[in-house]
């Protein structure tokens, strides 16, 4: 979800003013993929390199996530919404920590969309953590195969995605499921994140449908979803 910043430097804002403009377009894109039927979406809220910010923004951030999380939790659980969290839980401040963990608990049950919010992510620490939780576990080096580091994975419950966008024009993975988007579509618009909304998903999605996606293979396999 990136041009936060430039969208509040845009209109002479502080920076934390364009990612309460960010949540605002979150709200609009999971209200707009409830509608296009869209079972699973992640989105990158905070990663591991993020601390290395300025600290006022990372604490207003901290802020930002623990008041979304009160503020809409209750709506989300009666629109069906299931909430998880992906990312070291471990390293956020412990009211954090309740609030996520009372939300994934809270919301459990619900299936009409999975919402998976990747806070405090990055892929390649989600790769370390399965590797030593692969160690931990004492497989042998001639057990482990892709399907045993995906069943390690933050993920290992959910559908690799079919679809990446990245807003703001930005073209780079940003360490952002990197082991499960391998064979993923990606689409970049220069729209800024907070000024994203159903249009813009029906345009991504519009070009996601005129892909041929052949997985390494010659055989094309047609985007239905």
């Amino acid at each position: 979800m990136d041009g936060n910043g430039r969208w509040a430097a845009q209109r002479h804002l502080p920076r934390l003013a364009g990612h309460k403009a960010g949540v605002a377009a979150l709200r609009r894109v999971v209200e707009a993929a409830v509608d296009e039927h869209i079972e699973y979406l992640s989105v990158y809220a905070f990663s591991t390199e993020n601390w290395g910010r300025p600290r006022e923004e990372v604490e207003g951030l901290m802020r930002l996530f623990w008041e979304t999380i009160r503020s809409d939790l209750e709506k989300l659980h009666r629109d069906g919404v299931r909430l998880r969290h992906l990312g070291r839980l471990q390293d956020l401040p412990p009211a954090i920590q309740r609030a996520v963990q009372e939300s994934v608990e809270l919301t459990r049950y619900n299936n009409r969309i999975h919402l998976s919010v990747c806070f405090n992510y990055g892929g390649r620490a989600e790769l370390v953590d399965a590797v030593r939780r692969i160690i931990a576990a004492g497989l042998p080096p001639e057990a482990i195969t892709e399907e045993v580091i995906s069943s390690y994975l933050y993920t290992h419950d959910l559908p690799d995605p079919d679809l990446v966008v990245r807003t703001a024009g930005e073209m780079r993975v940003s360490n952002f499921l990197i082991w499960q988007s391998a064979y993923s579509e990606y689409y970049s618009t220069p729209t800024l994140w907070p000024d994203f909304g159903r249009e813009d998903l029906r345009a991504a999605l519009e070009s996601y449908r005129q892909r041929q996606r052949r997985f390494g293979r010659l055989t094309a396999s047609p985007s239905g979803r």
